[in-house]
C-alpha cells in the first residue's frame, strides 16, 4: 500500500495535517501540494473543525522542492524545459503550486504552523502562507534559491517583514534560525524543541474556543487587508520571475552543473560567497 503523501486528523475541535514523506524531510514533488489543498479543504469541511496545526513529519518540516527530482535528473521535467522554454507552461504548473499552498492562508480555519528542523526554499513558501508559526529555536528558515534558481511565489516575506528586511533575506539567501525569526517578526514564537508541541497546542487550544464564524470574520478582515496591498499582482510576478530564474543562462548553467555533481553539490557552491556563474 503506498504510503499518504499528506496526513489527516481530527482531535476534538483541532485538525492537524502532516507532511508526510519523512525520507526526503518532506521535500516538494508533484503530487504535495495538490495533496495539502485537499487536507485543508477537508479541514475546512468538517464542521467540527476550528483550528489547523500544519506540520512535519520525521526530521523536518519542509526542505523545500525536492532538487534530486528538479535538477539533479537530465533533461526536462515539470520544473525545467529544454530551450527554447515556454514561460506559459511554466506559470500554470507553478501558479497552480502557489494556489495549493494558498488555500492556507485562504482556509476560513486558521492555521498555525509547528517547524522544526527546516523549512526553506518552497518549505517557507508553505509555512509563512499559515496564520501563525511557531518555531523550534534552533529550526532553520530562508529561501536559498533567491541566490539562484528561485524566486518565492508566494511572496509572503515583504508582508511580514517590511521592505527591508525582506531585502536582506532574500538578496542573500540566508538561513536563520527560529530565534532571529522571532526576533525580526518573520514568526511569532520560537521555543526549545522540546517545548514545541506544547506552545503549539496551547495557542490552538486558546483559538479552539472561539466560535467558527467569529475565527473566519476576524481572518477575512486580516487577510483581506493584503489583498489591497496588491498580495495577488506580486504574487503573479514572482511565479513568473520563479520560471524565468530557472531558465535563465544561469538557471540553465545551474541545473547542468547538477546532472554533474550532484544537487548537494551544485547547492553547495551556490550558497557559498564564491561568484555565482557570472
Amino acid at each position: 500500500m503506498t504510503e499518504e503523501i499528506v496526513l489527516y486528523e481530527r482531535d476534538d475541535r483541532i485538525a492537524r495535517i502532516t507532511l508526510n514523506r519523512p525520507h526526503a524531510l518532506n521535500a516538494i514533488n508533484e503530487e504535495l501540494p495538490g495533496a495539502i489543498r485537499r487536507a485543508v479543504e477537508k479541514a475546512n469541511n468538517d464542521d467540527a473543525v476550528h483550528v489547523i496545526i500544519l506540520q512535519g513529519a520525521g526530521r523536518a518540516f519542509c526542505s523545500g522542492y525536492d532538487l534530486k527530482i528538479y535538477a539533479e535528473t537530465p533533461g526536462s521535467n515539470p520544473g525545467f524545459q529544454e530551450m527554447p522554454w515556454d514561460p506559459t507552461i511554466d506559470y500554470k504548473m507553478m501558479m497552480g503550486n502557489t494556489q495549493d499552498f494558498m488555500s492556507i492562508f485562504r482556509s476560513y480555519k486558521p492555521v498555525i504552523a509547528k517547524v522544526h528542523g527546516y523549512a526553506v526554499a518552497g518549505g517557507s513558501d508553505i509555512a509563512l502562507c499559515a496564520d501563525m508559526v511557531i518555531m523550534e529555536e534552533t529550526a532553520q528558515i530562508g529561501y536559498p534559491p533567491a541566490r539562484l534558481w528561485g524566486c518565492p511565489t508566494t511572496a509572503m516575506w515583504v508582508y511580514r517583514l517590511g521592505v527591508e528586511r525582506a531585502k536582506r533575506m532574500l538578496l542573500t539567501g540566508d538561513l536563520i534560525d527560529g530565534r532571529q525569526a522571532k526576533e525580526i517578526g518573520l514568526v511569532l514564537d520560537a521555543v526549545p524543541e522540546d517545548k514545541l508541541e506544547e506552545r503549539v497546542l496551547e495557542l490552538a487550544t486558546r483559538m479552539a474556543g472561539v466560535p467558527k464564524n467569529q475565527l473566519m470574520m476576524q481572518k477575512l478582515m486580516i487577510n483581506q487587508a493584503l489583498d489591497n496591498m496588491g498580495l495577488a499582482s506580486t504574487q503573479m510576478t514572482a511565479t513568473l520571475f520563479d520560471g524565468i530564474t530557472r531558465h535563465s543562462p544561469e538557471g540553465v548553467h545551474f541545473k547542468k552543473r547538477s546532472e554533474e555533481v550532484g544537487f548537494q553539490q551544485a547547492v553547495k557552491e551556490r550558497d557559498s560567497n564564491e561568484p555565482i556563474f557570472r
